[in-house]
């Protein structure tokens, strides 16, 4: 298939039109606004529904209802926002309702910045909301992955029926690259999809007692709370066959660097720069930051390697309590952060990995 330029926000939008996301609500923020305005202009192309809801919360209840129904639906926004709909998050995972929603993160904690930053991974893949729930979280390092990420989301959240979140910081949201875009599912298919949910979906009808006429967000007592939650963790601990991790020129590794999204992405291409000044470097890259890869670092020679260096763009550093559980106390774990909106820089990166093979 052709290429096409797009920006990492409207390249979002697009897959999951493709992938038959039919109804999207939202509300403006920065740096997410082009993923509600592309889908204010696609969705009535293909008989969907767009609203701008007068607020986060409103637009993640309405998501709520439309998939419910079982409809295709997605939600976006920006760090701040995606706090606001974490209750409307809980009650879908509650609820066994499929949806897909995306968080192209900004600084922080409040309102922060507007600029990128990966200061949300606790809330990510820790604490999306209420009730210890779990997702499953994508975090692409390119707008092609950001694409075939969310085409696929769509999948995994009707199979689980449960909520699946696209972790995108401000970088790749709104760079622009060349993609691939997915082949558009039929209206056809997109029927088909809808009608196979019908088991369980709102059909509206309250007398029809062989369908729901709405979903409750939770079981309304603690016999029937602690088999729901039950059968929840089931489902969470089938996703371990679900990992995807990258592991680049790890072999051979002196030093090995760890990181996701962006950050992983300036990390690959500092690794081929200290390889060609005679550093032999390496890059763990969590694709999936839930659930995590801790296995990969099992991967590392430990009688080799000086140090696991975490790369992140957040201070404190979150992602880092992940990584070192999976080192598991075998080798010092180095850090190099920036925060705030601060972009991580490639030479920040390197001195960092200098430093550390300088015993400095």
């Amino acid at each position: 298939m052709a290429r096409v330029f797009m920006k990492g926000c409207e390249a979002i939008a697009e897959a999951a039109v493709r992938a038959g996301c039919r109804f999207f609500a939202g509300y403006p923020i920065t740096p997410q606004n082009e993923i509600p305005e592309y889908f204010s202009r696609r969705l009535p192309e293909v008989g969907g529904t767009f609203v701008q809801g007068e607020s986060e919360v409103a637009s993640v209840n309405m998501v709520y209802g439309a998939a419910s129904a079982g409809t295709r639906s997605m939600t976006s926004s920006s760090s701040p926002g995606i706090a606001l709909k974490s209750e409307g998050i809980s009650y879908c995972a509650s609820a066994r309702i499929p949806m897909v929603y995306a968080n192209i993160s900004r600084g922080g904690p409040g309102v922060g910045s507007i600029q990128p930053a990966q200061m949300d991974y606790y809330q990510a893949t820790k604490a999306s909301g209420n009730g210890g729930f779990e997702m499953m979280v994508f975090a692409p390092a390119t707008v092609q992955e950001a694409v075939d990420m969310t085409y696929k989301a769509f999948d995994y959240a009707d199979r689980d029926r449960n909520p699946v979140l696209i972790l995108a910081d401000g970088v790749i949201g709104t760079m622009m690259e060349p993609v691939v875009l997915p082949e558009m599912k039929s209206d056809e298919e997109v029927a088909a999809i809808k009608a196979s949910k019908q088991s369980w979906a709102c059909v509206g009808h309250a007398l029809d007692y062989a369908h729901r006429s709405w979903i409750q967000p939770g079981q309304w007592s603690t016999v029937r709370m602690q088999e729901a939650n039950e059968d929840a963790a089931a489902l969470y601990a089938s996703w371990e066959k679900e990992v995807q991790v990258e592991e680049y020129r790890l072999e051979d590794a002196e030093l090995v660097m760890t990181a996701y999204g962006i950050s992983a992405r300036i990390c690959k291409s500092s690794v081929d720069l200290l390889r060609a000044q005679g550093i032999k470097a390496g890059l763990i890259r969590p694709i999936t930051l839930h659930p995590f890869p801790y296995k990969a670092y099992d991967h590392i020679d430990y009688s080799r390697v000086k140090a696991v260096l975490d790369v992140e763009m957040s201070i404190p550093a979150q992602f880092v309590t992940d990584v070192a559980a999976g080192v598991k106390d075998r080798c010092p774990i180095e850090t190099c952060l920036c925060s705030g909106g601060n972009i991580m820089s490639r030479d920040k990166v390197l001195d960092a990995a200098k430093k550390i093979m300088e015993g400095k």
